[in-house]
């Protein structure tokens, strides 16, 4: 049985794919999310294979799932994704202690992120304008 699907909360031209708990602050993060926002996922691809961030890594896996989501799951046509959106935002913080002088205790901070990646499909017009930028 189960219950009723739920409405689609993106459009029918758009995939996502979510990762969370990724093991770096949302700030070095969101460096690497705003390089690939905006550009054709072939390209966006090439930019994170090639990027010199530890985290690339993990954002390309991700951009690599919701160009699957994108095929498999809603029928979109790969060559004409672009990433729509790629934001991050916060997940728990690892509080940790460091002993310091005089029975003194340092605080170091863990953070999580979790980041959201959205790919649209366009029209080869639109695509094409997109190369120049």
């Amino acid at each position: 049985m189960g219950k009723a699907k739920g409405e689609r909360r993106i459009a029918d031209n758009e995939a996502k794919a979510v990762t969370r708990n990724i093991r770096v602050s949302p700030q070095k993060l969101n460096l690497v999310a705003s390089a690939i926002r905006g550009k054709k996922v072939e390209r966006a691809l090439a930019d994170l294979t090639f990027s010199r961030k530890r985290i690339a890594k993990d954002v390309k896996k991700t951009l690599e799932s919701a160009i699957a989501n994108a095929e498999n799951n809603h029928g979109l046509d790969v060559d004409a994704l672009v990433v729509a959106e790629a934001h991050v935002g916060k997940n728990l913080v690892m509080k940790r202690m460091q002993p310091r002088a005089r029975g003194r205790v340092g605080r170091i901070l863990k953070p999580f992120s979790q980041l959201t990646v959205i790919v649209r499909e366009v029209e080869e017009s639109a695509a094409q304008e997109g190369k120049g930028a």
